[in-house]
């Protein structure tokens, strides 16, 4: 997997080994080293040159972790979240930070950081300190998130406009999907937020952070707050179209049973009186007789039930 090293001279691919720690533990200036799914030898090498916290290395050994901030002396680790095109479509981020170095340890590709690098060519993004670099990672991949909120969007559009046309499970099975994507994106997102907030109002005292760099956490503070609101949202409106649905195939269902109890009833008359004159009865036998009763008694007798039945069931809106 390649690595990155930015600087505010340049950024460049670089393999971790004993070179390039030592060039790191020697340099005075800021720098941004980007370690992609690292071997833990590589991420000993590291963390041994740079001073990392053994707890620190640990838990940046193991992912699935919920957005934290654990200060060790000069050094702090963060975990954050972006995301990316994979199936959970999340990607968690370490973050050893201090004033002089800054080492993003992650498993999936982000993204968010390849714009990073785009927009570092153009205009370098370690110049204005630490702090800086911090925030442009952070925003970077909290920002990550609005393009999968614009596309649930759609997503949650499109399956109200199909359920309106004609509701079947396939719908129902992508509603549990987003729903299922939704809790996955809020578990990560709701903490991301109090950690930011925790930043933003100086709680956490952040190395190379003052009056400035809270300012710019307050705006990543604040985009998280709407990206909690706008999965709040989307849950409450993917409970809204379950119940369409259900609502939909309950109204069909009632329907359907009430077409067929029409029929049914419809055709019970017609049973009675083919049934009664199915009858080897001794005064129908002499009685009824010819084309002429038989057109009357055993067919049009019938036809004017049914009549009878189409007109009362049109009338009380049941066909």
């Amino acid at each position: 997997m390649a690595h990155h090293l930015i600087d505010a001279h340049g950024l460049a691919e670089v393999a971790v080994d004993r070179r390039l720690v030592d060039a790191l533990r020697a340099r005075t200036d800021f720098a941004w080293l980007d370690l992609r799914a690292p071997t833990d030898d590589e991420l000993g090498l590291v963390g041994e040159a740079l001073g990392f916290h053994p707890l620190a290395l640990e838990d940046s050994r193991s992912f699935g972790q919920r957005p934290k901030l654990d200060p060790y002396g000069d050094v702090s680790f963060l975990v954050v979240y972006g995301a990316n095109n994979d199936e959970d479509g999340l990607v968690e981020v370490h973050c050893f930070y201090s004033e002089r170095r800054l080492v993003t340890v992650r498993r999936d590709a982000c993204p968010a950081f390849a714009e990073l690098r785009e927009r570092h060519v153009r205009r370098p993004l370690c110049e204005d300190g630490p702090a800086h670099t911090l925030h442009q990672v952070v925003d970077a991949l909290v920002d990550s998130f609005f393009p999968v909120l614009a596309n649930m969007d759609d997503l949650i559009d499109a399956i109200e406009e199909a359920i309106a046309e004609r509701p079947d499970q396939e719908q129902l099975r992508r509603i549990f999907l987003l729903k299922r994507r939704l809790i996955a994106l809020r578990r990560v997102v709701a903490p991301q937020r109090d950690l930011v907030a925790t930043i933003a109002n100086g709680v956490a005292d952040l190395p190379g952070t003052g009056e400035e760099a809270d300012r710019r956490f307050r705006d990543v503070y604040d985009h998280l707050i709407r990206l909690v609101e706008t999965l709040d949202s989307y849950r409450d409106l993917l409970s809204g179209i379950t119940d369409v649905y259900l609502s939909t195939v309950s109204n069909r269902l009632s329907d359907i049973t009430k077409r067929l109890a029409a029929v049914a009833t419809i055709f019970l008359p017609l049973t009675f009186i083919t049934g009664f004159f199915g009858q080897n009865f001794t005064w129908m036998v002499d009685h009824v007789g010819g084309l002429a009763a038989f057109l009357g008694l055993g067919i049009g007798l019938q036809l004017l039930v049914f009549a009878v039945f189409v007109v009362l069931f049109r009338r009380r809106g049941w066909f």
